[in-house]
């Protein structure tokens, strides 16, 4: 304030010189202005592109660049065309859309939400002191029950095997074998087996089902875990049941499958399925079939190859719409049919955010004419 008070006397006295000054200052803060907006907007280019190349580097799979030089080869050709780019007016945020802010999560103290802890069942373990030690050390007096501390604990009990006898009895009529005729005789029923004259019941067959295909779980570990349970179950009795529940459940399959073909739209595609054989593990396909939300089945079909009579056997009767990447097998299937291909735009990305030179000349023409904008 001192300072700026010794400066007054040196401004001009005239309104002109004083008018020459403020516009002068006036058009020093707005270039200053116009530089920080610049500048902002530079800074937020520049985090655009460096996060899709982190993405191309550490992104998924197919978007990944292949060596660190390729990195540097894409920050060079970053930095030089950030050079030549004019700045567009859209780029500029309005004036009053508010800078973002990184929010933090917060996180809930206490105990985490157990959504059935109240539905599970209650074992209650009771601690007592004994005889002994309710006398008081001070006085040999016996103390008396005062109250309880209680408290809760999760635990779970591995699963164990039982044997179950059945017993069916049988019922003969005395009167007919008094007097020397057939007996009539009758046996109590008894409930079905899933596998006929099979020693497994159905919660041991579901177990091992729901273990191999659904958690992921090998035969062999299986087989590991069952014998410290008590009761080992080799792993290729264990393959032979799991053939046996898939010829229980192969009409129920078969209905899944129909349901999906009478889909609008069907989306496919494969997977890599390595295969045991002998001397070498050969490579399968997996497919899958997707139906729409009023036929919501998720059907899969094995096939030996990536031959197009997989998915050519499965649509046979299909006339819709087939959803699907820019295999070329396809091409046999949609051909002399009444099925419309789709493309997929999730492969479609693949096309836009990674470098052309990554993909060949003959993919880049094989792809639907659903996706008109691919270069």
């Amino acid at each position: 304030m001192a300072t700026a008070e010794k400066d007054l006397p040196n401004l001009p006295e005239d309104s002109t010189s004083l008018k020459a000054m403020l516009r002068s200052l006036l058009a020093e803060r707005d270039r200053e202005k116009q530089r920080a907006d610049d500048l902002h907007i530079q800074n937020l280019r520049l985090q655009l592109e460096l996060a899709r190349v982190k993405k191309m580097y550490y992104g998924p799979r197919a978007d990944r660049l292949n060596s660190s030089s390729e990195l540097a080869q894409v920050l060079l050709d970053f930095g030089q065309e950030l050079e030549q780019r004019p700045i567009h007016p859209d780029d500029v945020p309005p004036a009053s859309e508010p800078e973002y802010e990184l929010r933090r999560v917060k996180r809930r103290k206490g105990r985490r939400s157990l959504a059935n802890f109240e539905n599970l069942p209650v074992t209650t373990q009771v601690y007592e002191l004994s005889a002994e030690e309710r006398i008081c050390p001070t006085c040999e007096v016996v103390r008396q029950e005062s109250g309880a501390e209680e408290s809760w604990q999760i635990e779970y009990i591995p699963g164990h095997f039982e044997r179950i006898h059945h017993v069916r009895k049988k019922y003969a009529c005395v009167k007919c074998e008094r007097s020397g005729e057939t007996p009539q005789m009758a046996v109590a029923a008894r409930p079905e087996s899933p596998i006929d004259k099979g020693m497994a019941g159905p919660g041991l067959l579901a177990y091992i089902v729901a273990s191999k295909f659904a958690d992921y779980l090998p035969l062999y570990r299986l087989e590991d875990i069952f014998a410290r349970q008590g009761f080992e179950i080799s792993r290729a009795t264990q393959s032979v049941w799991c053939g046996d529940v898939a010829d229980l459940v192969e009409p129920l399959y078969r209905r899944m499958a129909e349901r999906v073909r009478q889909s609008h739209v069907v989306a496919t595609d494969d997977t890599i399925l390595p295969m045991l054989s002998p001397g070498k593990t050969k490579r399968a396909r997996m497919w899958v079939y997707v139906g729409d939300p009023d036929h919501p089945y998720n059907v899969f079909d094995f096939t030996l190859d990536r031959g197009r009579d997989g998915p050519k056997q499965f649509l046979t009767d299909y006339r819709q719409v087939l959803l699907a990447d820019a295999y070329g097998g396809y091409d046999g299937v949609v051909a002399g049919n009444a099925i419309t291909r789709a493309g997929c735009w999730s492969h479609a990305r693949r096309r836009l955010s990674t470098p052309k030179k990554r993909h060949r000349k003959s993919r880049a023409r094989s792809w639907p004419c659903c996706v008109p904008c691919l270069p």
